[in-house]
């Protein structure tokens, strides 16, 4: 796959994808975030992206990916301190080579996650 982004998310905890949890995807700009794509994870745990963001190169810059975490906890029904722990997920990241696809797995609880580049 060359270019693009794409996002998988699974809730650690159950085991499952984190169905329905809402994404925004921003290139930051001159200091401006501008959306470039939102949307919820699906029953298989990916984002769908439109093509122009998800199969094609992207500019060099600086992006973040912001995941509702606490949103789609209580959505779900699980019980979570005010405030709770982790409110949103905010990963802000670098694309230095546009011709690379850059795969971002998001490994969530209530309680923390991990987010890395993986491999797509």
């Amino acid at each position: 796959m060359g270019g693009g982004i794409s996002i998988h998310v699974v809730d650690v905890g159950g085991g499952v994808p984190a169905e329905g949890m809402r994404v925004a995807l921003y290139r930051l700009d001159a200091g401006e975030r501008v959306l470039l794509a939102s949307g919820a994870v699906d029953a298989k745990g990916v984002v769908a992206l439109p093509d122009d963001v998800g199969a094609s190169p992207q500019r060099v810059g600086l992006y973040e990916a912001v995941f509702e975490v606490s949103d789609f906890y209580r959505r779900r029904g699980d019980s979570l301190p005010t405030p709770p722990f982790v409110e949103q997920a905010t990963y802000r990241f670098g694309i230095a080579a546009p011709s690379q696809h850059y795969h971002l797995p998001l490994k969530v609880t209530p309680w923390g996650y991990s987010l890395f580049r993986g491999g797509a």
